[in-house]
């Protein structure tokens, strides 16, 4: 690529094993081209962390920061800058940041599903996709980091421009991303019943890809966008959300919550406002 790439990391200190940054690191080597630059953003999520002073992982010394984040970047040969930030409003802090630096993404933490809960989704992360200014890529812990799949999800079906527009820069982001990872590109679409049925033309035209390549499932989009993932191998799906001023005020629910609690992928998530 002749344009490097600027990521936009965020680091919990509260996390022993940082997820977002290692994806990073990885992703980076299988980068056509230039290295990305890194922006390693280090915040505390206040709706996800205990922040009272008896939680000891919320002391980090410099030696933490050299070690966690400092070496790594330096030993993958990757241009780095680093921030610290104490603001109570975490979302609003990363996506000044992020704007400020003029990412292409976001590489945001996402921690494992446990029994009582699908996966730890705070409300101050679905206000940061809700209002990001790029993509916002959800790194999972145990997904597979190579890029060498990646499953689009579309809905044809959508009537409202700002839907049609959607669907655009969805498609967009997963071929130029497969561009640059040199991956195979997959797009689904989910319909509930005939009557929804997408128009496959549509797809076909503005996809460019070749009829094995675009899959027309019946079932929830959750359901059928799992079960393809987890058939074709996927690393890396995309998928859209209307932001504040594209849908309605309220921050979740809708598609966006089932398909990403369904998956175990990372998850790159493209907000239309």
């Amino acid at each position: 690529m002749s344009k490097s790439q600027k990521l936009f990391v965020v680091v919990d200190p509260n996390d022993t094993h940082h997820i977002a940054l290692e994806r990073a690191i990885i992703v980076s080597s299988l980068m056509k081209g230039t290295k990305p630059k890194v922006h390693a953003f280090v915040a505390v999520d206040g709706d996800a962390v205990d922040t009272r002073s008896v939680n000891d992982n919320l002391f980090r010394d410099l030696t933490w920061f050299e070690q966690n984040i400092k070496s790594p970047l330096a030993n993958a040969g990757i241009e780095y800058t680093l921030e610290v930030s104490w603001s109570s409003e975490w979302q609003k802090s990363i996506m000044e940041s992020a704007k400020r630096f003029d990412a292409d993404l976001i590489y945001l933490p996402v921690h494992a599903k446990t029994n009582t809960s699908r996966f730890s989704f705070s409300e101050s992360k679905w206000e940061l996709l809700k209002g990001a200014y790029c993509p916002v890529v959800l790194i999972r812990p145990g997904a597979k980091a190579q890029r060498k799949v990646i499953l689009a999800a579309v809905n044809m079906q959508a009537q409202r421009d700002v839907q049609i527009e959607l669907n655009k820069k969805i498609v967009e982001q997963a071929k130029f991303y497969a561009d640059t990872y040199g991956a195979d590109l997959h797009v689904i679409n989910g319909y509930l019943d005939s009557m929804s049925y997408p128009d496959r033309g549509r797809l076909v035209a503005l996809t460019g890809l070749p009829n094995e390549k675009i899959h027309v499932e019946n079932g929830y989009t959750s359901d059928v966008v799992s079960a393809l993932a987890e058939k074709i191998n996927a690393d890396l799906i995309v998928m859209g959300t209307l932001g504040q001023n594209g849908m309605t005020k309220t921050r979740r629910g809708n598609t966006a919550e089932r398909l990403i609690a369904a998956v175990d992928t990372d998850v790159m998530v493209i907000n239309h406002g």
